[in-house]
């Protein structure tokens, strides 16, 4: 199969018409409205009110999602899902380590992550047999579904926004600290609202001319704007509110900071929010390394000389973790860590690695999960599944249900179209709760 079969119709991504023109001439209304429920028709109003008190029955009226996004795609063999045994070449110069879970093993990059692996699940065979190209591996993980035929499917989070609706007057759906940029191909990213119209796209500090939390209370761009905020919103971005010993905890990195940003939303009452660890993968280093000094500098040559992303991510979510936990969060607040898709088990002539979408990891943890176990198994050399695969619909429909959704509901799309949350069920087993 071709890029161009694969991604014939994934449409260039577009930027929500009702983003961008926010913020010039339009009223405070209209602002606020933004991302909540909006001009919705009668039915669709008594959809939300059903799915809605469907999610209170279950006891998870008050779940969230935050939802990281390793944009790039983390080596498997370097994180989740390390091959001691396997032949230099493959197993990389990375070694593993024991977790909590006996007999589990991850990365020496992942210390904390180690130690609490009985409080979080991995999820080791995800797979797609589409391109091996960033957008369908972002499509597929964010939305469940590959764009064809002029259809261009929402992301979870425009899904939640649009049956759930807002809540305590904070936007339901935040993409941290921008959407998506530059990932190599002009295609639908799966982080907006696509068919399901501009209303359910997200918010994101692009709206504020800001590009990252630290910049909320020293930008100029800020006393202007804050006047167009809801009070509650306002008091969620107050990032620099944060004792210095939680901003520590995060670390100084973007990801880190926005993180928090992520923790104090949906602590007020945001019901999705997706972090990219790298809005861009251009011109930076990131998890995309290929060591061809292609998109990542040249100095980087390999995996060893590779910036520190591993110990990075692993700081920054066990700090999400142990906050969620020590306010009385987690129980209620999913969080998901995934990429795209893995890297090649082989390591290249350049010492770095590939697109791999044969088989990857992702993580789980809160949210009604059951922590301390593995779901599926690669082969000895990480090429491929050798148990239990799944589906990145599967992936999708499991985070649906944590979140309370009835998975039976059609999507209300334009002229009268329907679309089912999910092609698949939820994975078994993983959510108790």
């Amino acid at each position: 199969m071709s890029i161009h079969d694969t991604v014939q119709d994934a449409v260039p991504d577009m930027a929500g018409a009702g983003m961008a023109s926010l913020l010039s001439g339009v009223s405070r209304r209209a602002f606020l409205r933004f991302g909540g429920l909006g001009v919705l028709t009668l039915k669709a109003k008594e959809q939300v009110a059903a799915q809605q008190a469907q999610a209170e029955a279950s006891g998870k009226g008050r779940r969230s999602c935050i939802f990281l996004m390793l944009t790039g795609g983390p080596g498997h063999l370097d994180t989740f899902d390390p091959k001691p045994l396997a032949p230099v070449e493959y197993r990389g110069p990375l070694q593993a380590i024991q977790t909590a879970v006996p007999g589990v093993l991850v990365s020496e990059a992942l210390p904390k992550l180690a130690a609490r692996l009985d409080r979080v699940a991995i999820l080791r065979t995800l797979w797609h047999d589409a391109a091996s190209i960033h957008e369908t591996g972002l499509q597929l993980i964010q939305t469940g579904r590959l764009s064809r035929n002029g259809v261009v499917h929402p992301s979870i989070g425009s899904i939640v926004a649009r049956l759930l609706g807002s809540r305590d007057h904070l936007p339901p759906y935040v993409v941290l600290p921008r959407l998506l940029g530059e990932t190599g191909v002009n295609a639908w990213q799966g982080q907006r609202s696509g068919h399901l119209g501009g209303e359910f796209d997200p918010f994101d500090l692009s709206l504020l001319s800001i590009r990252d939390p630290l910049e909320l209370w020293s930008s100029t761009s800020w006393t202007g704007l804050a006047a167009w905020l809801s009070d509650e919103l306002r008091a969620a971005l107050k990032y620099q509110d944060e004792s210095d010993s939680i901003r520590q905890a995060y670390g100084d990195s973007q990801f880190g900071r926005s993180c928090l940003l992520a923790r104090r939303l949906v602590e007020r009452g945001s019901r999705f929010v997706t972090v990219n660890m790298f809005e861009s993968l251009a011109d930076q280093v990131t998890w995309d390394c290929h060591a061809n000094g292609k998109w990542a500098p040249a100095t980087v040559t390999d995996y060893r000389d590779h910036p520190a992303l591993g110990p990075t991510f692993d700081q920054v979510y066990n700090a999400l973790l142990d906050d969620l936990d020590q306010r009385g969060l987690l129980n209620d607040t999913l969080v998901v860590a995934v990429g795209e898709f893995g890297r090649t088990p082989k390591l290249n002539e350049h010492g770095g690695r590939d697109h791999w979408p044969g088989v990857w990891s992702g993580l789980m943890a809160g949210g009604g999960v059951r922590g301390g176990q593995v779901i599926g198994a690669s082969d000895s050399r990480g090429t491929a599944p050798a148990d239990r695969p799944i589906d990145p619909a599967e992936f999708v429909a499991t985070i649906l249900q944590s979140l309370g959704l009835d998975l039976a509901t059609k999507l209300e799309l334009p002229h009268g179209a329907e679309l089912a949350l999910a092609d698949r069920t939820p994975i078994g087993g993983l959510v108790s709760c």
